[in-house]
């Protein structure tokens, strides 16, 4: 007898396995529409500047949206709202400041920006099936820096005898602080000290070439100010020369003989 032929290895699958695979791999590839969200352009704001909060994904299946400032639809801080069918404005609520403007699209314009107006704004959509919807958004408001000035324990000081410190006020949270001299940065050199805030400039054993002027700049996220420059009064006494000693010392001995 020859030897036993090999048959292929058969595996049934049950039809309802195969129903199951498929509608699993059908749930898994269901598209998913996007949600709704809120950008703030730009995020951080100055004060008495403008915010746009922009809205993506704003379904197209709408008949309005209201906006409200906080974190929940509530009626008592209600800003306003906008009708979808009749592109018009719904009227406002008791956080409106007229300083809102809202767009078909959704989006919430916010002028003139107060430090009261950082927070999170909820945004309520309501669709042809009177169903709503929530999204929040937030923006932050920074100050504008001051006016910088620049002051000194020296402005009368000595060569290569005193040190100077010149000092950036006011002191700001949350700011950064830049030097210049002569209109250019500072430049590197060892006898040019900063403070660990960069605030306070201090110049050791100043010479006739440190006039200056002097700048200091006081920056933020947001926004910058600059000072008005300042000048170093740098006192010295004239170079003698060998030839003006000379004739000192004789004038000095001359009158030292006659006593």
């Amino acid at each position: 007898m020859g030897p036993a032929s090999a048959h292929p290895c058969r595996t049934s699958i049950p039809w309802q396995g195969l129903l199951l695979t498929a509608s699993l791999f059908t749930f898994w590839n269901v598209p998913t529409t996007a949600q709704p969200s809120i950008e703030a352009v730009p995020p951080i704001v100055a004060e008495g500047k403008e915010v746009l909060l922009l809205v993506h994904n704003m379904s197209q299946d709408l008949i309005g949206y209201n906006w409200y400032k906080g974190e929940r639809v509530d009626a008592n801080y209600r800003i306003i709202g906008y009708n979808v069918a009749s592109s018009q404005e719904s009227p406002p609520g008791p956080a409106y400041s007229n300083r809102e403007t809202p767009y078909p699209n959704g989006s919430l314009l916010i002028q003139s920006i107060t430090p009261n107006d950082t927070g999170s704004y909820t945004l309520q959509v309501i669709d042809t099936n009177l169903t709503s919807e929530e999204v929040l958004g937030r923006f932050d408001v920074q100050a504008v820096p001051p006016k910088p000035y620049i002051t000194s324990n020296n402005f009368n000081p000595v060569e290569n005898k005193d040190v100077v410190a010149l000092t950036c006020e006011p002191e700001t949270q949350d700011t950064t602080y830049l030097w210049w001299v002569n209109n250019q940065s500072l430049p590197v050199s060892s006898r040019l000290v900063l403070s660990s805030d960069n605030r306070t400039l201090i110049l050791l054993s100043v010479t006739r070439n440190d006039t200056g002027p002097y700048e200091c700049e006081i920056q933020n996220l947001v926004s910058a100010s600059h000072s008005d420059p300042v000048t170093l009064n740098v006192r010295y006494s004239p170079v003698v020369s060998a030839g003006t000693t000379a004739s000192i010392m004789t004038g000095v001995l001359a009158g030292v003989a006659l006593i």
